[in-house]
């Protein structure tokens, strides 16, 4: 059987629907029709998790818990939790662009709505498997953790957990114990979200299943300082006394940023992680592996050497490298998950320990082609490729196929027009047909490559502080054509989605 499949990137928030942002509803059923009409057997996203100031998902409020942004009031309706008539005061939304705060002002009180239907109406079995769910050994521990500091981030609003009273920012033992009772129901509330936010995650995925799609989650390597394990597990971060940051992540000047960028999360004590076999890493990549099928690695580099900024240094540029865990993290993690279904996202500046490591560990990398057209022997131009890789037209970070084109200096636009044998004129369906055609096993297109956008499309300019995460493709989008191109593309390069086999007849 052929290794070779072919897919899309699309962020959930990016789904079309009339309440701001996509969800986990009836659009993304849609999509993943649609996906399997065009042949394609991929679907990868950034990560779900909730978002901070900022809403950017690699900086998420916690490692484990998903976006409650992402629920669908359709499916709330579907278990009983919210009535249609709630979901008509939603108010006319931006198609284009998803605006969290008007969003979040008007989801969290249906939320809160959806929430007291259950506890005065709640079935019998949903509120069995509430409760399972909340008990499992595979959520609880987290769940406590995120629920507690949903509710105190609720509590003191605005501020950072160092600036919470000291009792709880230090998280002792009787003022936690304390707060739980006197929170308990804004915290049974947080657990109930998250017992939701799965329940319809776990149907999508199975209609995933149903249509032949892979699922590919991304797992940013860093954490926001105010998030839910930082509060909880102060030990395993470089952290001071107050539990302020040493030294922040970010990476040196690049290809995005002539200073860098300053990303500003807390580093890891990796000496500390590895004393306990790398536990906390252990769960959080087996959360993402029961939610997707593979998991995309952010940052890879960072686990061979990661750029350390000293903490109150003006720009990324002051920074200096430090050597990360390398393989001993991943001898690790395979040796409890029985394997390593990851992607390394192996870009920025590569060096040869980076190199090392990945092929140490046979992990696929990534080819992005337009990198591939900026000097003439660029491993990210198909000639180069290789099998055990990923190729994208471009990722979350780059412009869209057209916006990157119509930016491109004169030189490498006539390099790029000449290796692809292109007239430019539809130059993201030239990208993807040479992704397609490349010998790397998986190829990815951005949904805007396949809807051909320009920039405003664009979902994250790096160093950029505004603006980001926002874009939302439209129904109109996902035409049949477009579906029959990219199925025909898949067939002649060997791409083509096998179908599922069919489902067992019940007895």
């Amino acid at each position: 059987m052929s290794s070779r499949a072919a897919g899309l990137l699309l962020h959930p928030t990016s789904l079309p629907g009339r309440f701001g942002v996509g969800d986990l509803g009836p659009a993304a059923d849609r999509f993943l029709e649609w996906l399997q009409s065009a042949g394609l057997s991929l679907w990868q996203m950034l990560p779900v998790v909730p978002t901070g100031l900022g809403d950017s998902p690699y900086g998420g409020l916690s490692a484990f818990a998903g976006n409650p942004l992402l629920l669908s009031p359709e499916r709330l309706v579907e278990d009983g939790l919210l009535v249609p008539s709630d979901l008509e005061d939603a108010p006319v939304f931006l198609e284009e662009r998803f605006d969290s705060d008007r969003v979040r002002a008007w989801k969290e009180p249906l939320l809160r709505r959806a929430g007291e239907r259950f506890r005065s109406a709640a079935s019998p079995g949903l509120r069995q498997d509430f409760e399972s769910f909340r008990s499992g050994r595979d959520q609880a521990p987290w769940l406590s953790d995120w629920s507690s500091f949903a509710a105190l981030s609720s509590r003191f609003p605005h501020a950072p957990w160092t600036a919470w009273p000291g009792d709880l920012a230090r998280r002792e033992p009787g003022a936690i114990d304390a707060i739980r009772r006197e929170l308990a129901e804004e915290i049974e509330h947080h657990e109930l979200v998250q017992f939701l936010f799965f329940r319809q995650w776990a149907r999508m995925r199975e209609e995933a299943r149903r249509r032949g799609v892979r699922l590919i989650g991304d797992a940013p390597i860093y954490v926001s300082h105010h998030s839910a394990e930082v509060w909880a597990h102060r030990e395993l971060f470089l952290l001071d006394e107050r539990g302020v940051p040493e030294a922040v992540a970010g990476v040196p000047p690049d290809y995005f940023s002539a200073t860098g960028q300053l990303w500003g999360y807390p580093l890891y004590r990796w000496n500390r992680m590895e004393k306990d076999g790398f536990a906390w890493w252990i769960a959080r990549f087996r959360a993402g592996l029961r939610q997707c099928d593979l998991v995309r690695v952010d940052h890879f580099r960072g686990f061979a050497s990661f750029w350390a900024v000293p903490a109150g240094a003006r720009s990324a540029a002051e920074g200096s490298w430090v050597e990360g865990p390398g393989r001993n993290l991943f001898d690790a993690l395979r040796d409890a998950l029985g394997g390593l279904p990851l992607i390394a996202e192996d870009l920025g500046t590569i060096t040869e320990d980076v190199v090392e490591l990945l092929a140490a560990l046979a992990l696929p990398g990534m080819r992005v082609l337009q990198f591939a057209f900026s000097d003439g022997d660029s491993t990210h131009l198909p000639h180069r490729h290789v099998r055990n890789a990923v190729v994208y037209t471009g990722t979350h970070d780059n412009d869209t196929a057209r916006g990157w084109f119509g930016s491109l200096p004169e030189e490498a636009r006539r390099r790029a027009l000449d290796y692809l044998g292109s007239r430019g004129d539809e130059i993201e369906w030239d990208l993807i047909r040479a992704a397609f055609t490349s010998v790397a096993d998986r190829a990815i297109a951005p949904a805007q490559d396949v809807f051909s956008l320009d920039s405003a499309a664009r979902m994250n300019t790096p160093a950029r502080a505004g603006g980001n995460w926002a874009w939302r493709a439209q129904e109109r989008d996902f035409t049949a054509e477009r579906a029959a191109r990219l199925r025909r593309l898949a067939q002649i390069t060997g791409r083509l989605r096998a179908e599922p086999p069919p489902s067992p007849r019940p007895a």
